[in-house]
């Protein structure tokens, strides 16, 4: 989402560490505070029934709650953010696929349906200027802190210290 809208982004990512187990994170992170702007939670959260969406994949017995090791990370989440680690290792490759296709998709379909209906297609959310300017910060420092947290953690093992920091310096000098 850009600036002229508050509207919640959407995050869908799958962190596949074997060919048995990922981690799902789907959601979609509010861009105001939740506690000072009760209505953007009723809007976004509630009236949209996300809840329900993250209670059908915790049935899944394969799936347990990921906890990020980092409080940042863990921090710009929606409270109905769907974050699970599923581990297929006891019942195979296939399972997972299975998984995959008759229940992460049908709840990531319903989540996509609800963020375009709701922010991407949505026109009626505008927002003044010092707000504008206030979103276009908050995006700028979401961006740049996952970049930091999520490929700074990862490229120095992949490539070194040195490579990693050079990476590191033009994405950031990019936002």
């Amino acid at each position: 989402m850009n600036n002229s809208t508050d509207a919640p982004h959407l995050v869908i990512e799958f962190i596949q560490s074997s060919p048995t187990s990922l981690v799902l994170i789907l959601d979609l992170p509010p861009r105001k505070d939740l506690i000072l702007h009760p209505e953007y939670l009723k809007t976004f959260y509630e009236d949209t029934e996300l809840e329900k969406q993250r209670q059908v994949l915790d049935k899944i017995s394969e799936a347990q709650p990921y906890v990020s090791p980092s409080l940042y990370i863990r921090s710009v989440f929606s409270p109905t953010a769907v974050v699970l680690r599923v581990d297929t290792s006891s019942s195979g490759g296939d399972r997972l696929e299975q998984i995959l296709r008759d229940d992460v998709s049908n709840v990531a379909q319903e989540v996509l349906n609800i963020w375009l209906s709701l922010c991407a297609l949505d026109e009626k959310r505008d927002v003044g200027d010092d707000e504008k300017a206030c979103l276009k910060k908050r995006d700028s420092l979401f961006k740049s802190k996952g970049i930091e947290t999520d490929i700074g953690s990862s490229l120095p093992r992949m490539f070194g210290q040195e490579k990693a920091d050079r990476v590191l310096e033009v994405l950031q000098a990019v936002l």
